[in-house]
């Protein structure tokens, strides 16, 4: 078996193999992964930018032309993709990767899918740690695209130093309701699918609300994009770069507690089975004075 200090090495020194390697050992809490994690030389410098948004706006296709371009300008791009997963088998479903199939093959890009895992908030529980692995790696960018399940989707703040949100003219409707939990996250706005009709009055309605939201003199961009034409592709790198210059400052304390909390309740987490809490439960309920909060009590604390 490869040394901790062996694939560290090598992550450092490019290796692709190496790269994979750790991730797995990683998110499977293979047996070394906490020395792996500790010994991690991490590049704070390199954006991690989260692609969040509900399902249909176009978040694939809009990271499939993001690394058109930037390929094509010779940068690295990692791209963590967050899938929904079964309840059932904990599987990972991979449909939308599909749209990114054309890089698999290009050695300027990595591409890694992870399951929720029944993570509600559109985030795995190991993504944190497998970004913080991606950073030990000489990317220019690490794209991270979050499952689209609506308001819980602000956990992606927590992680991605700029968050992009995706939208398209039809969710005019649901903007108001959405105000209120995901349209408080974005740094950028992205309205994809903007040849479609009624999109300029939707781009109104965005800028808008944006303005409300404004601090500190920081502008916030809403984009107008057509990503399967590459239409706005060019403009959302460069709001990314221009937020990475002031995302250090801004956000650093609140990203760093952030992880800190979910790390933390990770490391507190371990041993809790849900499938060993119903064996458990199946056995307790038969008792006549039976007490949830008791039994947890008891078990757990």
């Amino acid at each position: 078996m490869t040394s901790t200090l062996t694939l560290q090495h090598q992550l450092q020194e490019g290796s692709i193999k190496a790269l994979a390697r750790c991730i797995s050992i990683v998110e499977n809490e293979l047996e070394g992964y906490e020395e792996l994690l500790s010994s991690l030389v991490i590049n704070q410098s390199i954006p991690v930018v989260g692609i969040t948004g509900p399902p249909g706006a176009g978040k694939s296709t809009l990271i499939n032309a993001l690394i058109k371009q930037l390929t094509a300008l010779n940068k690295k791009i990692g791209v963590i993709a967050i899938d929904p997963t079964s309840p059932f088998n904990f599987g990972s479903l991979l449909g939308d990767r599909l749209r990114m199939a054309e890089h698999f093959t290009n050695e300027n890009v990595f591409i890694r899918s992870l399951a929720t895992r029944g993570s509600l908030g559109g985030l795995s529980a190991k993504t944190i740690e497998v970004v913080d692995v991606m950073k030990s790696f000489n990317f220019d960018y690490i794209f991270v695209e979050t499952v689209g399940v609506g308001q819980s989707e602000v956990e992606v703040v927590g992680l991605a130093d700029t968050t992009v949100l995706v939208l398209v003219p039809e969710a005019g409707d649901d903007v108001q309701a959405m105000k209120s939990g995901v349209m408080e996250i974005a740094d950028i706005f992205v309205v994809n699918k903007a040849d479609r009709e009624g999109a300029n009055t939707f781009i109104k309605n965005i800028i808008q609300l944006v303005h409300t939201k404004e601090e500190h003199d920081i502008s916030i961009p809403v984009i107008k994009a057509v990503a399967t034409k590459q239409e706005g592709v060019s403009e959302l790198i460069e709001a990314i770069n221009t937020h990475s210059l002031i995302r250090v400052n801004s956000k650093k304390s609140f990203l760093l507690a952030e992880k800190a909390y979910r790390i933390i309740q990770n490391y507190r987490m371990k041993g809790v089975s849900k499938i060993n809490l119903q064996a458990q439960l199946e056995t307790e309920t038969k008792k006549d004075d039976f007490n949830l909060y008791r039994f947890v009590k008891k078990t757990w604390m």
